[in-house]
């Protein structure tokens, strides 16, 4: 999230401003997470902090706000650039009464004036560290609010020598309308996948026409990427972040409940693709439990199973809530906080994710010790596509399942059936290679834990056909691609 300084008093009477998302001074970390009261203090944490994350392994990748300020609106405050020469700092109407909003914010920052983006390369340049660039299709936009992907600023960013090798990622749209995804900047940036996420939920809330979308994005979406030729690994998949619903509470609400916000609950966004699996909100009720966790299981194992790159939100391994509030920027309380007790409550789901993890970097590897990227891999498995039926994919609008095989000449491979539908399906099984041995069943998010995720795989009865329960997901894998795990 952000770290430069932030006004938190932008917010709702009695509230605080706890994401940062609006920007006083981009060249200062805010002194409200710092421990010391000199000048000083924070910048010399910060960069204290960074080296210790950096020593433990640990990458830092910022999110910073380029595109607009704590200014606001005509009404807003004036701390800065509206007092140093506003006609140019800010995209303004043609009678320069009113100010440009794209961001949701108020005001839009003008990009292209030669200052703003001398300011901005001086501040992405001061940072040591790996950038995010939030919502920066703003900063496309000329002086008349219209979009160019030649726009200057990112020309600037991309060709930057002391920025080379550093991480660019965007979240390619804005409040506007403009939509990017797949065609924002340059070879050097990648994107939050909305598609991503958007498809992954539908087809896990059984929304009609979702198995084709499915497909592509399991493949690391290629019908947006490779247009381009750029990379797999261009695609941030996520089903969630910090800007909208938790895991847990995308299958626990058929609403946003912003009420504790201030407006009324008409901040946040109103299309979010969820279900609450019968409920409205939470519940003791025990099956309504087990199938939201099984949602969640099936959520995550898309996301990490898939190519491209996977982003997971802070607390969805353990079913962190924020009670339905999909826009908790004004809530520094339980509502946004990480209560640590989730994990043991959640331990099952928190052992699940790690072994997910391990299997992802297991696939990312060559059985014989050479590594390959997961997109590799997957080129190199030749996949093959089914639905219950072997060899026959049902694409239709009505389809809810989907089924894929892999396999690495002389290694093995991997079969993964997908059941959306709201009751079992009998997949039929493809044959195995001469010499690879039976199916053996990884994972059935169906299963409670341990069951769900085996870290010793076990052998299928019957070699022809599986049951697979409603809404739930089945890997089974053969050969050197059959592997022991463990989340210790």
């Amino acid at each position: 999230m952000p770290v430069f300084q932030f006004d938190a008093q932008d917010a709702p009477e009695g509230l605080e401003n706890y994401w940062g998302y609006s920007p006083m001074s981009f060249l200062a970390p805010h002194c409200g997470y710092s421990s010391r009261g000199d000048l000083l203090g924070c910048l010399d944490e910060f960069r204290d902090m960074v080296k210790a994350l950096d020593k433990a392994g640990i990458e830092v990748i910022l999110d910073v706000v380029y595109n607009h300020t704590a200014e606001g609106g005509v009404g807003g405050p004036t701390f800065s650039l509206k007092g140093l020469d506003n006609r140019f700092y800010y995209l303004l109407s043609d009678d320069l009464s009113q100010y440009a909003d794209y961001t949701g914010t108020g005001n839009a920052l003008n990009t292209n004036f030669s200052v703003v983006r001398r300011m901005h390369r001086s501040k992405i340049e001061s940072k040591a560290v790996h950038m995010h660039l939030g919502n920066p299709v703003s900063l496309t936009r000329d002086e008349h609010g219209r979009s160019g992907n030649d726009a200057p600023i990112l020309w600037e960013i991309d060709s930057d020598p002391v920025l080379a090798g550093r991480k660019l990622i965007a979240e390619a749209w804005d409040p506007g309308g403009l939509y990017l995804v797949g065609s924002f900047g340059g070879d050097r940036w990648k994107e939050w996948n909305g598609r991503f996420r958007d498809d992954i939920r539908r087809f896990l809330k059984s929304d009609r026409d979702t198995v084709l979308n499915l497909r592509q994005r399991l493949l690391g979406s290629p019908d947006i990427y490779t247009k381009r030729h750029h990379p797999p690994e261009q695609s941030i998949n996520f089903v969630t972040c910090h800007d909208g619903f938790t895991l847990n509470d995308l299958f626990s609400f058929d609403g946003k409940h912003n009420e504790p916000n201030g407006e009324n609950n008409r901040d946040g966004s109103s299309e979010n693709y969820l279900w609450n699996c019968g409920v409205e909100g939470l519940t003791d009720d025990p099956e309504v439990e087990r199938l939201r966790a099984r949602q969640i299981r099936n959520a995550l194992t898309l996301n990490l199973l898939s190519v491209g790159t996977p982003m997971l939100m802070m607390g969805d391994k353990v079913r962190r809530t924020q009670l339905g509030n999909n826009n908790a920027y004004c809530q520094n309380n339980e509502v946004s906080w990480f209560d640590w007790s989730l994990c043991q409550r959640h331990a099952d789901l928190h052992r699940f994710v790690q072994l997910l993890i391990q299997l992802r970097l297991r696939f990312a590897a060559n059985p014989r010790g050479n590594f390959l990227s997961l997109a590799e891999f997957i080129e190199r498995a030749k996949i093959q596509w089914h639905g219950v039926h072997l060899w026959a994919p049902d694409l239709s609008v009505d389809s809810h399942s989907l089924a894929a095989t892999g396999y690495l000449e002389n290694e093995g491979g991997f079969h993964l059936m997908v059941n959306a539908y709201w009751g079992s399906l009998c997949f039929s099984l493809p044959a195995v290679p001469d010499g690879c041995g039976p199916w053996r069943r990884l994972i059935d998010t169906f299963q409670d834990a341990p069951s769900d995720f085996l870290e010793q795989e076990a052998e299928t009865r019957d070699p022809t056909t599986y049951s697979v329960q409603s809404r739930s997901i089945v890997l089974m894998t053969t050969g050197r691609c059959a592997i022991e795990i463990s989340h210790k």
